[in-house]
C-alpha cells in the first residue's frame, strides 16, 4: 500500500471515476424503467441469466446482487407477479429453489443488454482515460 498522500489531480480522477459509474448507473436505472421493469428487476434477471450453469439458487442470487435472503425473496416474487422470473423446486435437492427466466423476462432482458452493451462500449473508453491517470 502506497503511504503517499493524494495529491489533488488524485481527487480529481477519484471524482471523475464516482461521477462516469454514477452516469452509467442512472443510464441503466433509466433504460429499466423505460422497459417497464424495476432497476432491481433488470439486475436479478442479468444475474439469473448470467449464471454460468442452470438456475441459480436464492442463496446465490442474494451473493450476486448482495442482498439479505429475505430481500431476494421479495425480489423474486415481485419478479415473478410481474412474470419475468419464475421458481422450481431443485429435483436433486428439494430444500432448494431455482429461479430462471420467463420467455418474457427473457426478452425484456435481451432488449437492455443489446443497449447496455453499447453504453457498456462509451464507458470504456472513458474508464480508460481516468485509469490511465491513477498511474
Amino acid at each position: 500500500m502506497n503511504d503517499r498522500p493524494l495529491s489533488n489531480a488524485d481527487y480529481q480522477v477519484l471524482a471523475s471515476f464516482r461521477h462516469a459509474l454514477r452516469v452509467f448507473a442512472r443510464f441503466s436505472e433509466n433504460a429499466a424503467r423505460s422497459a417497464g421493469v424495476t432497476p432491481a428487476q433488470h439486475q436479478l434477471m442479468l444475474a439469473i441469466k448470467g449464471w454460468p450453469e442452470g438456475s441459480p439458487t436464492i442463496a446465490a442470487l442474494a451473493d450476486r446482487l448482495q442482498l439479505k435472503h429475505n430481500s431476494t425473496v421479495e425480489l423474486i416474487q415481485r419478479a415473478a407477479a410481474a412474470g419475468l422470473v419464475e421458481g422450481e423446486t431443485n429435483a436433486e435437492d428439494r430444500r432448494e429453489h431455482l429461479t430462471k427466466l420467463t420467455e418474457r423476462g427473457d426478452g425484456i432482458l435481451a432488449s437492455l443488454s443489446l443497449e447496455h452493451r453499447d453504453e457498456l462500449r462509451r464507458f470504456r473508453a472513458e474508464m480508460n482515460d481516468v485509469l490511465l491517470e491513477l498511474d
